[in-house]
């Protein structure tokens, strides 16, 4: 049975240390067990032409500023795999690269689906050079690694606009929820045309999705759906007004449990 793909609705970094997300996380991991490794797409990590980091012990990379001091010193060690990155690279094209590590995109989940930071992760970058469509075929050729042993995951956000985040909570704006659910509706149909232009699947989607890069994630996901495997979401919440928290396991009914999902004050 292949792999199953997951994507990460990964919000603040402050999830790294627990709140109302964890719980989820925690209970994914011990559902899917320990997989040979980890491709990880995460939207902190763009780079101009696709880029694999191929480190043996990838660094933890604090990207991020006004956080309290236990998130600045934070680690997460969870091995590379130098064969899986060549793997990877063979598929994609993507450059071999030793300048990044695992970001908070990557580790803020992953502290809490395996804490013993026992699988190992290769992260894939965003290509600021591709459109949508080819995001998805570059994606879509990274489906034969479910088939050994290794998870496609993406961490991002479907509605990710920091500038209309309510601080203390509260509930979601109507665009952010439509859009919110127009993702959900394209993901269960399969409609990756319409996944792919993603301005025409709710009225004011650019209002959810400002910049692309926490939203191209999914894509990497959403590409790897054969016939007949099932979608599933956990964590649907919108923070704070406007930061879906919303994940998507494709694959395997053994991803189908009520995964909870809890809505917190604010970061």
């Amino acid at each position: 049975m292949p792999v199953p793909a997951v994507f990460f609705g990964h919000g603040s970094p402050m999830n790294a240390l627990g709140g109302p997300y964890a719980a989820a996380w925690r209970d994914l991991g011990e559902v899917v067990g320990r997989p040979r490794g980890v491709v990880m797409v995460s939207a902190h990590w763009e780079t101009d032409g696709a880029a694999v980091t191929a480190q043996s012990r990838p660094p933890t990379i604090h990207d991020f500023g006004g956080f309290p001091a236990a998130l600045a010193t934070y680690d997460y060690p969870a091995p590379g795999d130098t064969a899986l990155a060549g793997r990877v690279a063979a598929l994609t094209g993507a450059e071999p690269v030793l300048t990044w590590g695992l970001d908070h995109g990557t580790w803020s989940v992953l502290t809490h689906v395996w804490p013993e930071a026992d699988v190992p992760v290769v992260q894939l970058s965003l290509d600021r050079r591709q459109s949508p469509a080819e995001h998805l075929t570059l994606a879509a050729r990274l489906n034969p690694l479910r088939d050994e042993g290794v998870m496609i995951a993406g961490s991002g956000d479907f509605v990710h606009n920091l500038r209309t985040w309510k601080r203390a909570g509260g509930e979601a704006y109507p665009w952010a929820t439509s859009f919110n659910t127009a993702v959900k509706a394209a993901l269960t149909a399969g409609d990756l045309d319409g996944l792919a232009d993603w301005v025409g699947l709710a009225e004011d989607a650019q209002l959810s999705v400002p910049t692309p890069e926490h939203y191209l994630p999914l894509l990497y996901v959403a590409a790897q759906r054969r016939p007949g495997e099932e979608v599933a979401f956990f964590n649907d919440v919108i923070e704070g007004g406007s930061i879906s928290m919303t994940g998507v396991t494709i694959g395997s009914d053994a991803l189908r449990p009520p995964f909870p999902a809890r809505p917190s004050a604010g970061w």
